[in-house]
């Protein structure tokens, strides 16, 4: 059985510009290790702090699912498909490159500094057509559980009839636990986990995690986290094999 840690401080590449101040969890833009590349189909694993009214202009992206999970702050959103956004803290945005998209995202607020997750996962097919979306989600939505914000394309639950969609078979769920809580997270067979720590502390499968630390689980029958002081938690369920159709 495997958790093995990955601590910010130590392994993460951590890039302090004028207005972006970012880790990188994999390979990424200009930094290369071609012994981090991604983990399963999860490509690009990004924790940015981005400064008022700045961001990352009109660029292009294809064949890749990208969701952004804003922690703090207001992200606007637009792309030459015509659509245009604003996600605040606790939503999720899901945007499906396919066949090519050129966006922007922007820190919408002119005041208060804006902090995000972005990752993005290889999609299981090529040529798919660009599409976007949104959805809001409460605070006391993920409070003391695992909330999915991002499921499967084709899922079709109770529990996940809110959540966002991908063309991948992975799913991320979100937390907001209360000191001393925990929650748990089964793993079918074959398949991995991705856990960041957003805030404050947990321990997960045993093992201490501090704010910004990262666990790569493989191999074990479920993920249990247990909050130290009160925590924020993303994990993301993740194929072990996965193929890309064309």
């Amino acid at each position: 059985m495997t958790t093995k840690i990955v601590r910010a401080s130590e392994h993460f590449h951590h890039e302090e510009g004028d207005w972006l101040s970012t880790y990188w969890h994999f390979s990424f833009d200009f930094y290369r290790d071609p012994q981090n590349m991604g983990f399963g189909p999860l490509r690009v694993f990004n924790d940015d702090v981005i400064k008022p009214g700045k961001g990352f202009g009109f660029h292009p992206h294809r064949d890749m699912e990208i969701i952004t999970y804003v922690i703090d702050g207001e992200l606007e959103h637009r792309d030459d498909k015509g659509n245009h956004g604003v996600i605040y803290a606790g939503e999720i945005q899901r945007m499906t490159a396919g066949t090519g998209i050129v966006h922007s995202e922007y820190n919408h607020s002119k005041e208060k500094p804006l902090r995000l997750l972005q990752m993005w996962v290889q999609a299981n097919k090529r040529g798919l057509a660009p599409s976007w979306e949104q959805q809001k989600f409460s605070t006391d939505e993920r409070k003391d559980r695992l909330l999915p914000v991002v499921v499967a394309e084709g899922t079709n639950n109770a529990s996940s009839k809110r959540a966002v969609h991908m063309h991948q078979d992975a799913s991320m769920y979100v937390s907001s636990l209360g000191a001393g809580k925990q929650v748990e997270h089964a793993l079918a067979q074959d398949r991995k986990a991705y856990v960041f720590v957003i805030d404050g502390d947990a321990t997960v499968n045993g093992q201490k995690m501090q704010k910004q630390d990262a666990a790569r689980i493989e191999d074990e029958n479920k993920v249990s986290i247990r909050a130290g002081k009160p925590a924020e938690i993303i994990l993301v369920d993740l194929p072990g094999r996965y193929d890309v159709n064309k």
